[in-house]
C-alpha cells in the first residue's frame, strides 16, 4: 500500500504503476470505484494482514517456504491478524492511520461479538456453508466467493466499530511481506532493549538495525515476551510501516529498475485489492505525498485482559472508539440521540434455559421508562445482542446502557421502526453480573453504576502518535 502511494514519483515509476495494476489480483468486496475523490472529503482504506498459507492466486505456499517464515502449520482458520484503517484526506492533509487491534471485542455483523480478527474466517465459513447448500460445488469457486463474503463481513465489523465507510481495501499475506521488504533493501527499525521469541523467530539486539525479509516478518508478528503483548507488537507494526514509507519515498527505490521491479513483482504476487479500485487515478492523487503527511494512531483499550467466550481479549468501547476517531479525522461527531424511554418499545426474548429470565429484565426496564413489548422464549443462541431498525442505533444503545451490561448492539432490518430487541443468552449471567435485582455474584444490577476501567498505559492520551519522520525506538 506504501509503495501504491508513492510509485508515481518518477516517469518509470509510473509506467510499473500500469504493469502492477494489470497483474493485480482483485476481489468484489466493496464495489465500482469511479476514480473520483470520495464525496465525504477523504478516502477509507482498509489495509489487511493475512495469516494466510496461499498467495494471492490461491496457490498453496511450498513448505520450505513456510519453514522459513517460522509460520508453523494452518490451523484452519484465516484470521486477520493486523488492520489499520487509513484516512487519507482530499485536500492533501495529513494522513492518519488507525490500528485495530487483532484481539478487540466487537460485535460482528450478524454473528454477535467476538474477536476482530475472526470476522472474516466467520463470514467466510457462513458463506461457504450456503453456498454448498446451493449446489455449488467446484472448490475454487467456493474459495473465491466465501473469501469475498469474509472480506465484506470484515468490512462491516470496522465500519460498525471505527463510524467510518471503508473506501478501499487492500491485503496481503505472509509470503507478500516477505517479499517487498526484500525488494526495498530491509528498513531502519530501533528497539529499546534486545529480544528473543520462539514462536515467531525473533532474534535483535539493542539499538538501531536494518531488516528484511524473515527478520522483518518475526519483527512485526512478535508479541510473546513483550511488555505489553500484543499493543507492544501493533507499536511494532507503526514504526516497520513508517519506516518503509520513508525509505520507499526517500531512497533510492523509485529510481532503481531493478528495485522497482522486484517491488512490483512482490506486490502482483502477494497483495489482494477490491475489484474497480481505480489505483492510477488514485496513484495520480497522492503524487505529492510525502512520508511526514502520515500519522500513526492506535483505538483506545478500556482493559487489555477482558475475559470472554473466546478468552481473553481488548475490551473497547465502540462509542468512544467512533469519537476518536471522528476527533482524528477532523469528522463531525454523531448528534443522532436517542428517543426518550416512553418512545422506545422493548421487545425481550430469552434464548436461554434460564427461566424468568425475560421476564425480570423486562420489568427492570418498565421501571426506568421503557415501554414493554413482546416478551417471549426464542431459538436458543450463545451470545446476547441488542437490535434496533436501521438508522436507529442509539435507540438500542439507549437499552443497552439501561441493562448496564457487555451486550454487543447491532442494526438489523428485521426489527420494526421504533422498537428495540433484546436476545437474551446465557452469557448475559455469566459477564460478571448476576440476575436483575439480585444481591449474588457481586455484580451490578440493571439501573446501577458499572465502574469504569481504568486507561491503560500506551492510551493516546500519553504517547506521541508515530510518524514516518526518523526512526523511533520501540519495545
Amino acid at each position: 500500500m506504501v509503495s501504491v502511494l508513492v510509485l508515481t514519483i518518477t516517469g518509470y515509476a509510473w509506467a510499473a504503476m500500469q504493469g502492477l495494476v494489470d497483474g493485480l489480483t482483485m476481489a468484489d468486496v466493496i464495489g465500482e470505484d469511479t476514480g473520483e475523490l470520495p464525496e465525504d472529503g477523504a478516502r477509507d482504506i482498509l489495509l489487511v494482514g493475512m495469516d494466510s498459507r496461499i498467495d494471492a492466486q490461491g496457490n498453496p505456499l511450498p513448505e520450505e517456504m513456510l519453514a522459513k517464515l517460522n509460520a508453523g502449520a494452518a490451523d484452519g482458520e484465516l484470521n486477520t491478524d493486523t488492520l489499520i484503517l487509513v484516512h487519507i484526506p482530499n485536500d492533501g492533509s495529513k494522513a492518519v492511520a488507525l490500528s485495530l487491534p487483532r484481539d478487540s471485542y466487537v460485535t460482528v455483523p450478524g454473528f454477535g461479538q467476538h474477536k476482530i480478527n475472526s470476522a472474516y474466517a466467520r463470514g467466510k465459513a457462513a458463506a461457504k456453508e450456503q453456498l454448498r447448500q446451493e449446489g455449488v460445488t467446484d472448490e475454487q469457486e467456493l474459495e473465491v466467493r466465501s473469501n469475498q463474503e469474509g472480506a465484506k463481513t470484515l468490512i462491516a465489523t470496522v465500519e460498525a466499530l471505527t463510524g467510518q465507510t471503508v473506501d478501499n481495501y487492500a491485503s496481503i499475506n505472509l509470503l507478500g511481506f516477505y517479499d517487498i521488504t526484500n525488494a526495498i533493501g530491509g528498513v531502519e527499525v530501533c528497539l529499546n532493549q534486545a529480544t528473543q521469541d520462539p514462536y515467531s523467530g525473533a532474534d535483535f539486539k539493542a539499538g538501531k538495525q536494518s531488516i528484511s525479509g524473515v527478520q522483518a516478518l518475526a519483527f512485526v508478528r512478535q508479541r510473546h515476551g513483550l511488555l505489553r503483548g500484543d499493543l507492544d507488537r501493533i507499536v511494532r507494526q507503526q514504526v516497520f510501516l513508517a519506516g518503509l514509507a520513508n525509505k520507499v519515498v526517500s531512497a533510492g527505490t523509485l529510481t532503481d529498475p531493478g528495485k522497482l521491479n522486484r517491488l512490483v513483482e512482490a506486490v502482483k504476487k502477494s497483495v489482494v485489492v477490491n475489484k474497480g479500485w481505480d489505483i492510477l487515478s488514485f496513484a495520480q492523487q497522492m503524487k505529492d505525498f510525502t512520508g511526514g503527511q502520515l500519522e500513526f494512531h492506535t483505538i483506545p483499550i478500556e482493559n487489555p485482559e477482558y475475559d470472554t467466550p473466546d478468552g481473553l481479549a481488548l475490551k473497547v468501547d465502540p462509542g468512544e472508539v467512533r469519537s476518536f476517531v471522528a476527533k482524528l479525522t477532523g469528522k463531525k461527531p454523531e448528534t443522532s440521540q436517542a428517543p426518550a424511554p416512553e418512545e422506545i418499545t422493548v421487545d425481550i426474548y430469552n434464548t436461554s434455559n434460564i427461566q424468568g429470565l425475560a421476564g425480570s429484565v423486562a420489568q427492570s426496564l418498565v421501571e426506568q421508562g421503557f415501554v414493554q413489548g413482546e416478551v417471549a422464549n426464542e431459538v436458543p443462541r450463545q451470545t446476547s445482542v441488542v437490535q434496533s431498525a436501521s438508522g436507529e442505533r442509539a435507540s438500542a444503545e439507549a437499552v443497552a446502557k439501561a441493562l448496564h451490561k457487555d451486550i454487543p448492539v447491532e442494526e438489523n432490518a428485521d426489527v420494526s421502526s421504533g422498537h428495540v430487541r433484546v436476545l437474551l443468552a446465557p452469557d448475559y449471567q455469566q459477564n460478571g453480573n448476576s440476575m436483575p435485582g439480585s444481591p449474588a455474584g457481586g455484580g451490578n444490577a440493571p439501573g446501577a453504576p458499572m465502574p469504569e476501567a481504568p486507561r491503560q498505559a500506551g492510551d493516546e492520551s500519553t504517547e506521541q502518535p508515530i510518524t514516518a519522520d526518523g526512526v523511533v525506538c520501540v519495545n
